[in-house]
């Protein structure tokens, strides 16, 4: 929502003389310039060390034990299940005993063979639906290793399999591999062109494919990570099978470079099966994930993870790390004609040699005497022949390799584009999947377990779910650090209220502001009921208390913070820090990686505020309400749902089926086709959705204000999910504190059903 420009419509009288008055309890406030921007840059400070010190405070969740193989294996095992989780790679694998051919009248065999080897087009199923796709490589006589040989995103297996031009001789790794006697499979990644991202019945995008993917993957608590991993595990299922009844089974070993490095680290991290890894491109400390590519953000990783406790998950079996030069990504691909941008930003450059050296020693010292077998190799190319020999040594093979060969030549290679779309499209039709059946994992997740009781024991009854939403969705920091410490200055004065900044303290860095809005018709020892007015994005304070002239009739507030303020209510218009567009989602950036939000801040701020609000003289504490627009909405979902000092929540111009508003693709209303990246939640669509978040607001006063002409979304989708709140307020006997008010009008407060809820519900006297 953009901010309106800004009319004034009330009395600024002897401000000059009233700009130091300060509230009761409160300092002056002396601040100048911009507080919306000093806002947002505290919050990033305040994430930046929070990174610093989730590094430090990472042994809390690891108990090695170092004492045998078998003991540090077992010990491991919950950080490698957390590692599953966090990445998504939790859909149940096919069972595979074969890979399948693809062969067509064109190509009905290998597509390339010699004295030494052939070359087939193969696929694999992984999962339901999705199939691994890419090239093996079969050596003439037999194996030494079985490898899994992963290219960078932007590679094609072809490229690293010699077949095609792009990658020098010297660093075709799976040909290299293959032409030393090992078994090669190189498995097909989603790119990072934008060809695919999107569809005409909705529209494209400039988002890469991993984005794309990325992006609806994340709100079913599924990753492109994730998904890319289980390819992987899958052709390690194959290997497995094929060692099944040797007598000596030939040994697993995977391999990959940028990308495909960190798919290498991940995949071998999961599975004990494999018995040597290199990383290739790929190895670094991981404070400053925030600034790489959207699709490598992994909510909660830095908590428990750094590429060297990632590393620690692969002890006692064999690491090779080669410090490579990467080709630098400067971010996506720039929107065009046809297409929408939006796509988020984000840089991939080579780590500096001494980054790579501190984090692997970091990883030997926590792996302790299980590190023996680890190397670190520096190579001006990536797949260089000396990591390459470290690696099939470790495999229980020799160093020596072949001399690097030109490219061979072949007239039947597979039509990579066209494999390039079926991967792009069986991820997005798994993922639309997992949203179509999403309903019934939240039902059985929070419903079942629910069954209606009496309204006075219902918020108790929610209460394991509302700690995993605050714990495990939107991520919760600790109370505020800092005592309130308020400031205060008058800004605004009509004839009916005076308006004053307020900036409170919540942690170092981080504080709270907004506008109260105090009535002068206060008798002395009189408390009132608190109106909270929450601006929507792009927006601040004021923008809620302004109302236009009569010749700029539309705005979306409607100056509702004065209007409420005029009819006797105590208002306060805090701020939200979603403004400065990228500005303000680098904090979601920042704070993912953490296991928190954006909204793990806004809680912790609005907890403040309701803080400081009790303190005051001409405040009923028990009667403080939120009432939010647009993002103020969102806000109206969240906040009251896990801060339930608010008595009630009104959420207007945002309340609709809010999942699929993030993850399908079929529809223009979604958040898949804009530049708002920062909306995705981990998992949210398989733990709460707007009903359910309602369902904890329940049984307080909850109220939707909807436009039919809202671009949001439809009101098919708005009224099919509140008709699920309508319902548990029904059954808990409360039916009257909740209704849906709509209006023919836009994005807009309508300010008429919402002013008698407010009323009624805040028991304050509707006047003449």
């Amino acid at each position: 929502m953009k901010t309106l420009p800004v009319v004034f419509a009330f009395l600024l009288a002897n401000l000059s003389a009233n700009a130091a008055a300060a509230l009761p309890g409160a300092k002056p406030l002396d601040w100048e310039g911009d507080l919306s921007a000093k806002m947002v840059a505290g919050i990033n400070g305040f994430l930046t060390k929070q990174t610093v010190q989730a590094a430090e405070q990472r042994a809390q969740y690891w108990k090695r034990d170092a004492s045998s193989p078998a003991a540090y294996g077992k010990s491991v095992q919950p950080n490698r299940d957390r590692l599953r989780n966090i990445i998504g790679a939790v859909d149940e694998r096919a069972p595979i005993t074969s890979l399948e051919f693809v062969q067509t009248t064109a190509a009905p065999e290998a597509i390339y063979s010699n004295a030494r080897l052939s070359i087939h087009v193969v696929r694999w199923q992984s999962f339901s639906g999705v199939h691994g796709e890419g090239l093996l490589l079969q050596p003439k006589g037999s194996a030494k290793a079985c490898i899994v040989a992963i290219p960078d995103a932007d590679q094609t297996p072809e490229q690293i399999a010699g077949l095609a031009p792009g990658v020098a001789p010297e660093s075709q790794f799976a040909l290299r591999l293959a032409e030393a006697g090992c078994i090669v499979l190189v498995p097909t990644l989603v790119n990072r062109q934008d060809t695919w991202s999107g569809n005409a019945a909705a529209a494209f995008t400039n988002q890469t494919h991993r984005e794309w993917i990325y992006r609806q993957a994340f709100e079913m608590g599924r990753h492109i990570i994730g998904y890319e991993v289980q390819k992987i595990l899958s052709a390690v299922d194959w290997f497995a099978h094929k060692n099944r009844d040797a007598a000596k089974p030939i040994p697993i070993g995977v391999a990959g470079y940028g990308e495909g490095g960190l798919l290498a680290l991940y995949a071998a991290a999961l599975d004990t099966r494999i018995s040597a890894t290199m990383v290739s491109g790929y190895f670094a400390p991981r404070q400053n994930v925030w600034a790489e590519p959207i699709y490598r953000n992994v909510f909660g990783l830095l908590r428990e993870f750094g590429d060297a406790e990632i590393a620690s998950l692969i002890a006692p079996r064999a690491l090779i790390i080669e410090q490579a030069p990467v080709t630098a990504i400067a971010g996506p691909p720039q929107p065009r004609q046809g297409r929408r941008g939006g796509a988020a930003p984000g840089k991939i450059s080579t780590p500096e040699t001494v980054e790579v050296q501190m984090e692997f020693e970091r990883a030997k010292k926590l792996a302790g005497k299980h590190s023996a077998n680890w190397r670190l190799v520096e190579s001006k190319s990536f797949g260089g022949a000396e990591a390459l020999g470290h690696f099939l040594t470790s495999l229980g093979g020799t160093a020596e390799l072949p001399p690097s060969t030109p490219a061979m030549q072949s007239a039947r290679l597979p039509d990579v584009d066209a494999r390039q779309k079926r991967q792009v499209d069986e991820l997005v039709e798994h993922t639309q999947r997992l949203l179509r059946f999403s309903e019934y994992v939240r039902e059985a997740n929070f419903w079942k377990v629910l069954p209606p009781g009496t309204s006075d024991k219902w918020a108790a009854q929610c209460e394991p779910h509302r700690e995993r939403f605050a714990k495990e969705v939107i991520g919760q920091f600790p109370p505020a650090s800092l005592p309130i410490n308020p400031r205060s200055r008058q800004i605004l004065e009509t004839e009916k209220w005076t308006g004053h900044d307020v900036v409170l303290d919540v942690w170092g860095d981080v504080f709270a502001w907004g506008i109260l809005l105090v009535p002068k018709d206060l008798k002395p020892g009189e408390r009132r009921p608190v109106v909270v007015c929450q601006h929507g994005l792009e927006g601040v304070p004021m923008d809620t208390v302004t109302r236009n002239p009569k010749d700029q009739p539309f705005q979306y507030y409607k100056g509702f913070s004065a209007e409420l303020a005029d009819r006797g209510f105590i208002v306060f218009a805090p701020h939200n820090p979603y403004r400065g567009q990228d500005a303000f989602r680098v904090l979601q950036r920042k704070a993912n990686p953490l296991g928190r939000s954006l909204f793990s801040v806004i809680v912790g701020q609005h907890d403040r505020i309701i803080d400081w609000l009790e303190t005051l003289p001409f405040v009923d504490k028990q009667r403080i309400g939120f009432y939010g627009l647009s993002y103020g909405g969102k806000t109206a979902m969240r906040v009251p749902a896990l801060v339930n000092r608010y008595c009630l929540s009104i959420c207007s111009a945002d309340f609709n089926e809010w999942v699929k508003k993030n993850v399908t693709v079929d529809s223009r209303y979604s958040y898949m086709f804009t530049g708002e990246y920062e909306m995705f939640e981990y998992n949210l669509g398989h733990t709460f959705n707007y009903a359910e978040m309602g369902a904890l607001i329940a049984p307080r006063p909850f109220m939707v204000e909807r436009g039919h002409n809202d671009g949001v979304a439809p009101d098919e989708w708005v009224a099919y999910e509140y008709a699920k709140i309508r319902r548990i307020f029904a059954y808990l006997g409360v039916a009257d504190r909740t209704e849906i008010e709509y209006f023919n009008g836009p994005h807009t407060i309508n300010g008429q059903a919402t002013y008698k809820f407010l009323h009624r519900h805040l028991r304050w006297p509707e006047r003449n």
